[in-house]
C-alpha cells in the first residue's frame, strides 16, 4: 500500500517539475527560441490553428525567429496573431517570410524575469508539498502498523526534499540563462 502511494506521489511531483520546465521555455531569455511563438494561434480560413501548423518556424541566428508561412496569403494573419498574442515581440515581413528580431534585454528587465522565474519555482514547490500532504493523508488513512507508517512518512519526506532540490536546480539554471548577456 505504501509503495503505491509513494509511486503515485513521485509521478505527480515529476509532472509538477515537467510543467515548470514547459513554462520556463516560454520565458524570454534574450536568445531566440521558436517556443516563444508556438502557442500563438492564427485565424486560418475561419478556424484558430497553432502557428506551427501553418508555417515553418526556425531560428537562423541567436537573435532572430523566422516564420515562413506555407501560403503567401496568410502572412498578414500571422503578423496580426503575433501582435495580438501580446508577447512583446514585433514581426517584420518582407512579403514571403516574417522575421522577429529579439531585442537585447536590459538589466532591469533581466532582474524582473528572474523574479518571475523564482515565483514560478515557488509555485512548483507548493504543488510538490501539496502532493506530499496528500500522500501523508493516504498513509494515515491506510492505517498501517506504526513502524511501516513512520517509514512511509520518512520516505515521503526524502522524496519531497529531492524533488524540491530538483526544482531549485532547474530555477538556478534558468536564472543563469537569463542573466547571461
Amino acid at each position: 500500500m505504501a509503495k503505491e502511494v509513494l509511486d503515485a506521489m513521485k509521478k505527480e511531483m515529476e509532472k509538477a517539475i515537467q510543467s515548470l520546465q514547459r513554462d520556463f521555455v516560454k520565458v524570454r531569455t534574450g536568445r531566440a527560441s521558436t517556443a516563444l511563438v508556438e502557442h500563438v494561434h492564427v485565424d486560418y480560413y475561419g478556424s484558430s490553428v497553432p502557428i506551427n501548423q501553418v508555417a515553418n518556424l526556425s531560428t537562423p541566428d541567436a537573435r532572430t525567429i523566422q516564420i515562413a508561412p506555407w501560403e503567401g496569403g496568410i502572412i498578414g494573419a500571422v503578423e496580426k496573431a503575433i501582435l495580438a498574442a501580446n508577447i512583446g515581440l514585433t514581426p517584420q515581413s518582407d512579403g514571403k517570410v516574417i522575421r522577429i528580431n529579439m531585442p537585447a534585454l536590459t538589466e532591469d528587465r533581466r532582474k524582473e524575469m528572474v523574479k518571475t522565474v523564482k515565483k514560478m519555482g515557488e509555485e512548483a514547490k507548493v504543488a510538490i508539498r501539496n502532493h506530499r500532504r496528500d500522500a501523508n493523508e493516504a498513509v494515515k488513512a491506510a492505517k498501517l502498523p506504526e513502524d511501516a507508517s513512520k517509514k512511509a512518512g520518512t520516505d515521503i519526506q526524502k522524496i519531497t526534499d529531492d524533488k524540491v532540490a530538483e526544482v531549485d536546480k532547474v530555477v538556478a539554471t534558468k536564472e543563469k540563462e537569463i542573466m547571461t548577456v
